[in-house]
């Protein structure tokens, strides 16, 4: 199952858990709105997948409290220290993935019920606050109690102890920086007070936490700056060591120096024919001669780079561009590759599923559709030992495409209290976005997403059920 959010204003994060089988095949499908004339004259095939596609792995366990089981093993000195800083690495990076996600979901709930409010004129809504409180209730909970399970046993030995510190340390300031935005956007009412007030209790409390433990330096609490920066190095150590490290190469160098050679052989070819025959026809050298002479290397010119790009084109089509290999951080040993293709496509070429997923109806015949595709194939027993899933993470850059949209914007009127109100309307596009994962026992799956993007960045995503025919 793949899941598709909002990462930031314009980018796009796709993220699926793979399972044990050895090989996965993943399909992403952008249809881009053909009002913004994207074409590989503006932005190129490679030039488009190097700058805006980012893929990362790491490790994954279903077993969410085996991670910290290892690292109890390791702090009782039967691990060693890199088993102790993977398995409390992993246990520190799922809990910030699902701290992030879950907090992302009650943001969005609570702007839908401070725009509901606003529209209303009723800041007080005890039955949409009640699922709100309920959720955000379920989450101190949860995340107090990862918290105590992780401080419960602080290991002896020093060397273990800079990874613990370094983990506590920013899962604590983490912590309190989801829960700082929650109340920043809390719907208003005396109804979210105590709920606030509780929230704001356990930022202070972890606050008090890290100063006690003294984690952070005097001058780096009071300086908002160096704190982010070091939490943002803090966070890059979490990931180093549960991310599988990444070698790209460009596939078809050599047959591209060769399909240069045959071109340039082939026009060369043909131009010493023309020549001979035209000493044999005008005899010693004259104007005539070497205006013929001048004619034919003009044609070599002309038809050598387009006879070398058809060969090209047609050799390569198809076929994958890209191969990326996967190594364990830790080991530097290979434990997969990965094979990836990206193409512009129109929608007649598209596979029949999907087309019937795009649903698309003659206002979007003009679309130009990105295809990305990945095929893998992992190797279980090369992993990390006790864990065999990985999670994959595809982020897709969309600020290209806002590149070619349109500054200006447009107005429109409405009545407000019995007069016509002119307002500012920014200009905005829908783009659809297909995905299609296939395993080897869950077969294919389909879904289809609606980006709706501006200038300023991506606005809204939102799944589309089966039976949605937009």
């Amino acid at each position: 199952m793949v899941h598709v959010e909002r990462k930031n204003s314009f980018q796009l994060r796709l993220s699926r858990q793979l399972k044990e089988e050895t090989s996965h095949t993943l399909d992403v499908y952008l249809f881009v709105p053909g009002e913004l004339g994207l074409s590989t004259r503006l932005i190129a095939e490679d030039v488009f997948y190097h700058s805006s596609i980012q893929v990362a792995r790491t490790y994954y366990s279903d077993e969410y409290h085996l991670p910290l089981v290892h690292s109890r093993l390791a702090s009782r000195n039967r691990m060693g220290s890199e088993s102790y800083r993977l398995s409390l690495s992993l246990y520190a990076y799922q809990y910030v993935e699902a701290m992030e996600r879950t907090t992302r979901s009650l943001l969005e709930s609570a702007r839908k019920l401070r725009r509901k409010s606003a529209a209303s004129g009723d800041d007080e809504s005890p039955e949409s606050d009640a699922a709100l409180e309920d959720s955000l209730r379920e989450m101190m909970a949860l995340s107090d109690g990862i918290l105590k399970r992780l401080r419960r046993h602080k290991p002896s030995d020093e060397r273990l102890y800079k990874y613990f510190a370094n983990i506590d340390n920013y899962l604590s300031w983490f912590t309190e920086q989801q829960l700082l935005a929650l109340v920043a956007h809390m719907p208003r009412g005396s109804g979210m007070t105590p709920l606030k007030r509780r929230l704001i209790d356990v930022c202070e409390r972890e606050s008090d936490y890290r100063r006690d433990k003294q984690y952070n330096a005097e001058r780096v609490m009071q300086d908002p700056t160096r704190m982010s920066n070091k939490m943002r190095l803090l966070r890059r150590l979490i990931e180093y060591p549960i991310t599988l490290q990444q070698r790209s190469q460009e596939l078809g160098e050599g047959e591209q120096k060769a399909v240069k050679a045959l071109a340039t052989a082939v026009v060369m070819a043909f131009v010493s024919f023309g020549v001979l025959r035209a000493r044999a026809q005008l005899g010693d050298i004259t104007a005539l001669f070497i205006l013929a002479m001048a004619v034919m290397y003009a044609v070599r010119e002309v038809f050598k780079d387009d006879l070398r790009n058809t060969l090209w084109h047609w050799l390569r089509k198809g076929r994958p561009k890209w191969r990326r290999q996967y190594r364990d951080a830790t080991r530097n040993v290979p434990v997969g590759r990965q094979l990836e293709w990206f193409d512009y496509k129109r929608y007649a070429a598209l596979d029949e599923s999907v087309r019937e997923m795009r649903k698309r109806k003659m206002a979007q015949r003009e679309e130009v559709v990105l295809h990305y595709r990945s095929s893998s194939r992992m190797s279980p027993t090369r992993f990390l030992s006790g864990y065999q899933h990985t999670r994959e993470t595809l982020t897709l850059d969309l600020s290209m495409l806002t590149r070619l949209m349109s500054r200006s914007t447009h107005h429109i009127y409405r009545l407000k209290d019995g007069q016509a109100v002119r307002e500012s309307v920014e200009r905005r596009h829908l783009f659809n976005l297909v995905v299609r994962d296939t395993e080897n026992q869950t077969g294919e799956h389909l879904a289809r997403w609606k980006v709706v993007v501006s200038r300023s960045g991506i606005v809204a995503v939102e799944k589309v059920d089966d039976s949605d025919d937009a």
